[in-house]
């Protein structure tokens, strides 16, 4: 009987369902286009494997390909240092007055395109960046044999020395901190003859070309102090030797399937959709021509990113991903704790990229070490640990500005990917230590304030004090960013213990704490206040809204649990304005769908998708040519703080419930989500028309019973594990 059942809700997930079958054969528009090759970096397109990372130029006379590799910085574990720039390949081709030129991302395969006709011929170049391999890639080909000319040169932005050998050009050098780096191009070709120069390799009348590139550093990975190793020549040396035994259609292919297996599990259609150059969409855009398919390609190029910036073994994305140009990149182009990093990553579980989230747990874990052996004095505290505002990739920090409550908000995450995949051996062994250990922290920690509640006795609330300050520096006890981290660190930490089993008389105690706790109060013009006492400026548009983390991303805050406490915290948000920089453009993006105001958080995206031109343009927010976002300058937190807004709007478990479509802007009459992820580690497809739910399809891991809501209705439904069911509401 069981199967038969099964058998029948197999037939009813594929049978027509009216609109929704119409809509699942739309399709996505999944490519970044330009009718031109990048003239500056913020044009050029970029490619990844999560730590080797590429900005492809695609020029006709002379092609750019400039590089990262994530370990490269200055920093040390006592100085933060700079996220530094590997260097270039320059492609010297000799093609002018080119004609039909087009330069392509494609998003679900991880490649870049360019193709244009020369001189009767066509010419066409594919690009990417191979997590299997290891590698960067570029293919070359023509239309007509013996067509491939190419001068192929490697340049280390710190003026190295450049070997030319065999069919190989090589740089390597070293950092004041000790860390040593090495790039090497390998040349593969059909047809045609190789010439090798001092610096360069020439290629003359070749049928096709293949393009090699691998970089790396002495890095040790998460090795707490001691984050120096070998020489890289050696393991790079070998990764070439491997390349060459392969063709290039093995190596594509299995790119291919390695990115396409984590980027095709979700799928977005807003309606409507576009073949123009996306520079000339976002100006259309800005003057108020709808788009709503720019707005999905915006949600599926954030996941795009994450794929490329981030992948496990490696580094977790920074504050420009894996991407940068600048010796000096602002901010250091680092992991800033007091949102950027956790922003990164938001959108990791519920886009069903849970893979791409360990690059950061692994990097929590080891700034968790080296803290707690510090010699600094502001680091020492009994037990756990907290951190400044910024640090490296040893975990370095600057100096700038302690942020003590940093810690509890970093490990939030390591909570939330147990609660999106139902991990037990990854709750049990990484998160659940953590979160005890700091919950030790917080309850030596915390005071009595004078009526009786317990408060921070050094808060802060990022980046700014009372008064529009932002040099303003003192501990302010009890500021409500403070107090609600602490109780979402609490429950999270009661929530995983009651799962384990564990720890009776602990619960007990931090239950106890919990609710002695100082919570949000309304303060008198209506707000959410931000301070313990109501000192809040009505005219403060900072673009923090650290006093909003319980609405997001935590949940103490709900309009359905707490309806007063959401009010204030809208009125808050409004207070803030409409207008802010690019990051916290898509933080209130988030914060609007946990409100449940659709058409309000569609107007921030609104102000996300737009122009900017450069970094000093005056923008305080928007999209360059290539769709980074601008802070300015450029930040990639709002890339991906967009997408989990996104994601949000359309999909929210926070509650203990799958709640469908609850923040549905007016903009979207029509359209489909499919393979987002709820809370429970159940895949959920979402299709609408005419601003109403049509049909639901959810896939739960486990068989059990999962309430689901869509505006007032909620039901209860007993899934079963593994089999797609489509459900009525």
């Amino acid at each position: 009987m069981r199967k038969f059942y099964v058998l029948i809700a197999l037939l009813f997930y594929h049978l027509p369902w009216g609109m929704a079958q119409d809509q699942s054969r739309k399709q996505e528009v999944l490519q970044l286009i330009s009718q031109r090759p990048a003239n500056v970096w913020l044009e050029a397109y970029p490619s990844g494997n999560g730590s080797l990372g590429a900005m492809v130029f695609g020029g006709t006379d002379i092609d750019r390909i400039q590089f990262n590799e994530s370990s490269l910085c200055t920093g040390t574990t006592d100085s933060v240092g700079y996220y530094q720039p590997f260097g270039n390949i320059y492609l010297r081709w000799g093609h002018h007055d080119t004609s039909n030129y087009r330069r392509r991302l494609l998003l679900n395969k991880g490649v870049q395109e360019v193709s244009y006709d020369y001189a009767g011929t066509n010419y066409s170049r594919q690009y990417f960046v191979s997590y299997p391999d290891q590698a960067f890639i570029m293919h070359a080909m023509a239309s007509r044999r013996g067509k491939i000319s190419v001068e192929i040169m490697l340049r280390d932005v710190r003026s190295s020395e450049i070997q030319v050998s065999g069919t190989r050009i090589t740089f390597a050098g070293g950092l004041r901190n000790g860390m040593k780096y090495e790039a090497m191009v390998q040349v593969m070709h059909t047809g045609g003859q190789l010439q090798r120069t001092d610096s360069s390799l020439i290629i003359q009348q070749a049928d096709e070309l293949t393009l090699q590139l691998v970089a790396g550093t002495s890095f040790k990975p998460f090795s707490d102090y001691h984050y120096l190793g070998d020489a890289p020549h050696a393991r790079l040396s070998a990764q070439l030797d491997k390349l060459q035994k392969n063709s290039f259609k093995e190596i594509q292919t299995a790119h291919y399937r390695d990115f396409s297996s984590l980027f095709n599990r979700v799928a977005l259609y807003l309606g409507g959709g576009s073949s123009n150059p996306v520079a000339e969409r976002l100006l259309a855009y800005r003057k108020g021509v709808a788009d709503p398919a720019l707005e999905a390609l915006l949600f599926q190029y954030g996941r795009y990113l994450l794929i490329s910036s981030s992948r496990k073994g490696g580094l977790p994305a920074n504050l420009q991903g894996i991407w940068n140009d600048e010796l000096k990149p602002a901010w250091y182009s680092q992991y800033t704790t007091n949102i950027n990093i956790q922003m990164n990553y938001w959108l990791a579980e519920p886009t069903n990229l849970s893979e791409c989230h360990f690059p950061y747990f692994d990097w929590v874990d080891n700034l968790a070490v080296v803290n707690k052996h510090s010699n600094d004095s502001a680091l020492k505290v009994p037990v756990g640990w907290v951190a400044y505002s910024t640090n490296n990739i040893m975990g370095g920090p600057s100096k700038w500005r302690m942020h003590r409550p940093g810690s509890a908000w970093l490990v939030q995450h390591f909570w939330e990917h147990y609660a999106f995949t139902g991990d037990t051996v990854f709750l049990r062994q990484r998160a659940y230590p953590l979160l005890k250990e700091l919950v030790q922290y917080w309850e030596s920690h915390l005071v009595k304030s004078e009526d009786g509640h317990l408060i921070t006795p050094d808060g802060w609330s990022p980046e700014h004090g009372p008064g529009k300050n932002e040099g303003d520096k003192r501990p302010y006890p009890g500021a409500s960013y403070d107090q609600q981290i602490v109780y979402d660190l609490f429950s999270n930490y009661l929530a995983a213990a009651a799962i384990l089993k564990t720890d009776e008389v602990m619960q007990q105690q931090v239950t106890m704490l919990r609710g002695k706790l100082l919570g949000p109060q309304i303060g008198r013009w209506g707000q959410l206040q931000e301070w313990m006492k109501d000192v809040d400026d009505s005219t403060d548009h900072h673009r923090h809204s650290s006093h909003l983390f319980a609405v997001y991303p935590g949940h103490w805050i709900t309009p359905k649990e707490t309806p007063a406490w959401a009010r204030a915290a809208q009125r808050s948000l409004l207070a803030r304005g409409m207008e802010s920089t690019g990051w916290s453009t898509a933080w209130r993006i988030n914060i609007w769908a946990r409100l449940r105001q659709g058409n309000s958080a569609h107007e921030q995206m609104k102000r996300l998708i737009r122009p900017a031109v450069s970094a000093g343009s005056g923008e305080k927010s928007g999209l360059y040519p290539n769709l980074f976002d601008a802070h300015p300058p450029f930040q990639i937190d709002g890339n991906f703080g967009y997408t989990a807004g996104v994601a949000e709007m359309l999909l929210q478990s926070h509650e203990g419930e799958i709640n469908l479509l609850p923040a549905l802007p007016d903009a979207w009459p029509e359209g489909y989500v499919k393979g987002l992820k709820a809370r429970g580690n159940v895949t959920v497809d979402i299709y609408w028309s005419d601003h109403r739910l049509e049909k639901v399809v959810l896939n739960a891991s486990h068989t059990g019973t999962y309430n689901v809501r869509y505006g007032r209705i909620i039901r209860e439904f007993l899934l079963e594990g593994g089999i797609p069911q489509v459900i009525n509401l």
